[in-house]
């Protein structure tokens, strides 16, 4: 049985190394907002078509131990998480010079 192939890099799905390429190259912000009633939010946004965002805010989610969702390609995560964010962000793969937070 042959593995699909990715259509950008040439290479099997499980060998695929666009979605790292495409991290490291991504210029993201991490910011905080206050909602209505007080609420404080942590929106994490600035990714690309490449960078599997729905896969990101379930991992983000699961190691913040919070509620959030995805919306116009930008992570809304429940709380003030800005430190925490950043540094699950460098375990991801992505650059620290590019994550502005």
């Amino acid at each position: 049985m042959m593995d699909e192939i990715c259509s950008k890099c040439g290479l099997p799905k499980n060998l695929c190394v666009c979605e790292q390429i495409a991290k490291e190259q991504q210029k993201i912000k991490v910011r905080v907002n206050n909602r209505r009633f007080k609420k404080v939010v942590t929106l994490v946004s600035g990714f690309g078509s490449d960078v599997d965002a729905e896969t990101l805010s379930k991992f983000l989610k699961k190691s913040l131990a919070c509620g959030g969702t995805l919306k116009n390609n930008e992570i809304i995560l429940q709380g003030n998480h800005r430190q925490k964010v950043r540094e699950l962000l460098l375990k991801q793969g992505f650059k620290e010079e590019l994550i502005d937070a």
